[in-house]
């Protein structure tokens, strides 16, 4: 059975998240009456994931003091400590001993992603990249002209435009952090475009269920307002279910 690892990357700032993230790291923000990143490390156990690195670097202290080595929910807890900041890709490069294939996700997201099977879905797969992906639609508040040659050639109302966007959790095979430069910031958008650039194939799951990056006020506001009706399906056995 695979071994399944997951990077927990924790070691933002949360400017946007302010002010709520004055005195707190993001991830010890708490919905309903506990933080987000422990609502995270319980799915991962009710998944399957025996242990867990969390990539820390402002106010790290307080992570490290909350969850310790993990043992109250039966998940082996390590750190990585980053001197600066080095965006989302780049603390891959400190961590050593990574297993073949790993599930990297932000600290801050909630989802009710199967984050076992989707890692298994990458491992079984051909791709060294893996990215969950939700659907999303912007509106435009305009008629759209379509033009040739200064001519009309087509017209919409008001579209709607569909689009996927990442939702920051990733399967990932360790041959991987050899693209990544080492003490510097590397994000996922410059990782993508290298692979790409190469031409390897990274793989798009697209995951239809809940998802919410937690990455603003009102975003923060819509999650501890209607956590009790979410809360059942990002942790069903604490629900009955």
């Amino acid at each position: 059975m695979l071994n399944r690892h997951a990077v927990i990357l924790a070691g933002g700032r949360g400017t946007r998240l302010r002010p709520y993230t004055v005195a707190l790291p993001k991830p010890l923000v708490p919905v309903g009456d506990q933080p987000i990143l422990e609502i995270i490390l319980r799915q991962l156990v009710n998944t399957g994931f025996g242990s867990a690195t969390i990539a820390v670097n402002h106010q790290a202290d307080l992570i490290r003091a909350y969850f310790g080595d993990g043992a109250k929910w039966g998940l082996e807890i390590t750190y990585s400590l980053e001197q600066r900041p080095l965006g989302t890709m780049g603390p891959l490069r400190l961590i050593s001993s990574l297993p073949e294939h790993f599930l990297v996700m932000n600290g801050d997201i909630l989802t009710d992603l199967a984050f076992g099977q989707f890692l298994d879905g990458h491992a079984a797969s051909s791709a060294r990249f893996t990215i969950s992906a939700a659907a999303r639609q912007q509106s435009i508040d305009f008629g759209v002209l379509q033009v040739s040659d200064e001519r009309l050639s087509g017209f919409e109302e008001k579209p709607t435009i569909p689009f996927l966007v990442s939702m920051g959790v990733y399967g990932v095979s360790r041959a991987i952090v050899d693209w990544i430069p080492e003490d510097e910031p590397f994000g996922f958008d410059q990782l993508m475009q290298s692979l790409l650039a190469a031409r390897e194939q990274v793989r798009v799951r697209v995951h239809d269920g809940y998802w919410l990056d937690i990455g603003r006020p009102d975003d923060y506001q819509n999650i501890c307002e209607n956590w009790t009706d979410v809360a059942p399906r990002l942790l069903p056995e604490a629900h009955g279910r």
